[in-house]
């Protein structure tokens, strides 16, 4: 087993949402392989990887801590700033 008994829930968090973000880039890496409609660098793969990094960490961070009538919002909110922050990256402004 790849992770040991004294692993803390925080530290098995981040390496699930670590395993979740690789596996979600794998998808435009395949494409690339396959089309020439894909076209990334290493910079897009590593600003992407930051954002779905961090969204994810802040969702479950947002979701473990806040009281219940908060968590719907707080995930909404950082669902809503990344898929914002990813649409102003792709038009390029």
């Amino acid at each position: 087993m790849l992770i040991n008994s004294t692993a803390t829930p925080v530290s098995i968090n981040i390496m699930r949402i670590l395993v979740v973000t690789c596996a979600l880039l794998t998808i435009p890496l395949f494409a690339m392989q396959f089309t020439n409609e894909v076209n990334w660098s290493i910079a897009d793969f590593l600003v992407m990887g930051g954002m779905l990094f961090t969204a994810s960490l802040l969702a479950t961070y947002a979701y473990q801590r806040l009281p219940f009538q908060l968590k719907k919002i707080a995930v909404i909110a950082v669902i809503a700033a990344f898929v914002t922050l990813w649409a102003l990256l792709a038009v390029g402004l």
